[in-house]
């Protein structure tokens, strides 16, 4: 229906992904060199700016490069360990279908599946149809390439104008676990909300708005074409190059820092703030509920940490300690069903600087609580989470995102018995947390 074809990987057999620590500037800065003169695509960090000393670098190097880069590396005393041996392997290993054979209804639906954007349609289409008490599917806008960008709307009805928590999927195309978990937390709202009194209380006050899949053209070219695209598909530089980095790309300090202006880098910022249509669809729908959105969430991939504002400096936040407690929080109930470990702090502090991000973009609209999730895991697959780690990785994290829901529902729709008994035992318990931590 939209274009799609059965998934085809192109690319040299046997690349692979390289763990670098650079120990001094020098080192630092020659690999910058390497990454920029081969245009090398780096998985952490993202932008080669932010490759400095002590931090390790995550980059994917196709075979052709591989002997002569080892060897440099290793006559600039420079420690390379091989983190994936071989990515195509790994992508053959782990294989997809479109699912147009396997899903005929929404009971024979398998969210611990990888879902293609044919199937997404069908599937946002069914769960509309069969919540209709409580969903709503509304049009966002279209992408680049003219594909309808559609949102659910989740709620109970309600005589009040209600309060809003945002969630987005897939802004960046090769991240197929933040999709998977967009619909699985769907899937779980709507399945437990009788039965759990947190989720049927959020949805007695609050409509979620849940975007399964921003980046549709790029999500559509990673299982065509390139599994690991990041980007949008427009095209820049009269069609020499292709993609915007949609999370680059918004109007929030766009492109002063931890972005490229270079079109064939995975950080282009674009040829201007809002520039792509995606984005500006995002960005006027925040902009006009601002006041009413508690809560704002962009989910990605991978590193295993919870992000909050500011990525373009290290200036705290007005709310810094209510977004370091909440998100201390959820990192808590994360670890408590597997173990997974997440970290938690200002993107410019414990991971590296942007602009440009939705994130920064919702904390200058106002919005108290803005987070970036960045699922599992930690390298051992990168972007290639294999399926059988979709269950546990939306497990826990449903877990985490609904600590955060019931901290919105204790907040603003407090019992009036236990209101301040509530506010006063979260802020005590958490101080002393902040007060460890730092």
């Amino acid at each position: 229906m939209y274009g799609e074809r059965a998934l085809t990987v192109r690319g040299v057999l046997r690349d692979q992904v390289l763990s670098i620590v650079p120990e001094t500037l020098q080192q630092a800065k020659h690999i910058k060199e390497i990454c920029n003169e081969l245009q090398l695509d780096l998985w952490e960090p993202s932008d080669v700016e932010d490759v400095t000393p002590g931090r390790e670098v995550h980059v994917q190097v196709p075979s052709s490069h591989l002997p002569k880069l080892k060897q440099n590396f290793l006559q600039k005393d420079i420690l390379v360990k091989v983190m994936i041996n071989d990515v195509q392997k790994l992508i053959d290993e782990n294989p997809v279908d479109d699912g147009r054979s396997r899903q005929k209804s929404l009971s024979s639906f398998d969210y611990t599946k990888y879902h293609s954007m044919d199937e997404i349609y069908k599937w946002m289409d069914q769960i509309k149809d069969t919540h209709k008490d409580l969903v709503t599917l509304q049009y966002l806008g279209a992408t680049y390439e003219t594909r309808p960008i559609y949102y659910l709307k989740i709620g109970l009805p309600s005589d009040r104008k209600k309060k809003i928590f945002w969630m987005d999927c897939g802004i960046h195309a090769r991240e197929w676990i933040s999709v998977a978990f967009c619909q699985w937390f769907i899937k779980e709202i709507l399945e437990n909300y009788n039965n759990n009194p947190v989720i049927h209380k959020a949805l007695t006050h609050i409509d979620f708005y849940i975007l399964p899949v921003l980046n549709i053209d790029g999500f559509i070219y990673s299982w065509t074409t390139e599994r690991l695209w990041r980007k949008s598909r427009s095209p820049h530089n009269n069609g020499t190059c292709y993609g915007v980095d949609l999370n680059r790309n918004f109007d929030g300090h766009w492109c002063t820092i931890g972005a490229s202006t270079v079109c064939s880098s995975n950080t282009y910022c674009g040829p201007g703030p809002a520039s792509e249509p995606e984005v500006q669809a995002v960005s006027q729908l925040l902009s006009g509920l601002k006041s009413d959105i508690l809560c704002f969430l962009t989910m990605h991939s991978y590193s295993q940490l919870i992000l909050f504002p500011y990525g373009y400096t290290t200036n705290a936040s007005a709310n810094h300690e209510e977004m370091m407690a909440v998100g201390l929080n959820s990192a808590t109930e994360i670890t408590k069903l597997y173990g997974t470990q997440y970290d938690v702090g200002s993107s410019s502090t414990i991971l590296y600087s942007t602009s440009g991000s939705s994130q920064d973009f919702a904390a200058d609209l106002g919005i108290d609580l803005a987070y970036t999730f960045e699922l599992r895991d930690n390298g051992t697959y990168g972007f290639i989470l294999p399926e059988e780690q979709i269950r546990p990785t939306c497990e826990e994290t449903t877990a985490g995102i609904l600590s955060i829901v019931d901290y919105i529902n204790e907040k603003h729709f407090p019992n009036a018995a236990n209101m301040l008994s509530s506010t006063l035992c979260f802020y005590l318990s958490f101080s002393i947390i902040i007060g460890t931590y730092y």
